[in-house]
């Protein structure tokens, strides 16, 4: 149950990173988070977890709750 829900989550992280990235390319939408672009590529295909620190980066550099992230 614990490995679905983090499935979940993870994919629910790629879902909505992809969104608000909308046109942007990777390179860029990574700058502007402040994470590498192979680091988001993973994030954005959900092939990689991720640390409370990067998750807060994101959500600073959005102007975002980490919920918003995950919904």
């Amino acid at each position: 149950m614990i490995t679905y829900e983090l499935m979940n989550l993870t994919q629910k992280l790629a879902k909505n990173l992809k969104a608000r990235r909308g046109d942007m390319n990777q390179g860029a939408y990574a700058r502007k988070l402040g994470i590498s672009r192979p680091t988001l590529n993973r994030l954005e295909n959900a092939g990689q977890n991720t640390t409370l620190a990067t998750l807060q980066k994101i959500c600073r550099a959005l102007k975002c709750d980490i919920g918003d992230l995950f919904s």
